[in-house]
């Protein structure tokens, strides 16, 4: 452990449990790296993914955005192209996206789709997959509305999706934002993690919940006040 996570770790108190806006106010304490950080929240829900209706999954536009400029690449065609590209897409194609994406070309962070599109969408389906570039309904980036969906992305939507353990991770913020709206984004995911709770999950819906820095340790958060964020 190096003298620099040493020196952070003592500046957090494991005995406790963060509110939104401690936790907030203290990122600007944890900051050591001489790039703008990521803020990264971390959560563990009680739910079960194996089964369809616990699979918590969607996306939220975060309301200070998420720092971080986004590629967005749009498979549509005609009128739709058309708007995707004034809407500010990075690339905009059909066949033409297909055959890059076979050669391995992904110069995107994220894919939206017009849904009369998808069928060329599915036949690269084994390459996006794993890489988690799928576009998704659940998500908004299989739409018709192709201009507002690369809008959001380049606003700060951030999707969501527990894996098999039940956890979500996200990037929903940078180092130099300011507390209050470190505060205002987490407080948007966390409803939007809350509005997704499954009919079926029991219990204590949110079981663990995080926030840290690209590269400092984690505070842990007051379960009970996120229970309470709608």
């Amino acid at each position: 452990m190096s003298k620099r996570y040493k020196s952070l770790l003592e500046k957090i108190d494991n005995t406790k449990a963060y509110t939104v806006a401690e936790a907030s106010a203290s990122m600007k304490d944890l900051k050591s790296a001489k790039f703008d950080e990521t803020i990264e929240i971390a959560m563990n829900l009680n739910v079960d993914p194996r089964h369809a209706d616990q699979m918590v999954r969607g996306a939220i536009v975060l309301p200070n955005g998420t720092g971080k400029t986004v590629r967005v690449a749009v498979f549509a065609k005609g009128v739709k192209a058309d708007e995707a590209k004034a809407a500010g897409a990075d690339i905009v194609g059909t066949d033409d996206l297909v055959a890059d994406i076979k050669e391995g070309i992904f110069n995107f962070d994220v894919v939206v789709a017009a849904p009369d599109c998808m069928g060329l969408v599915g036949q690269i389906g084994r390459i996006l997959g794993p890489k988690g570039l799928m576009p998704n309904p659940k998500t908004g980036t299989v739409t018709p509305d192709v201009a507002t969906a690369v809008k959001n992305v380049k606003g700060g939507q951030v999707a969501f999706r527990v894996d098999k353990k039940g956890n979500i991770h996200a990037g929903i913020g940078k180092a130099s934002f300011d507390i209050d709206k470190i505060a205002e984004n987490i407080t948007a995911f966390v409803s939007a993690i809350n509005k997704q709770k499954p009919a079926s999950a029991k219990g204590r819906y949110i079981k663990n919940a995080a926030l840290s820095l690209t590269m400092s340790p984690a505070i842990k958060f007051d379960l009970s006040e996120l229970a309470d964020i709608k």
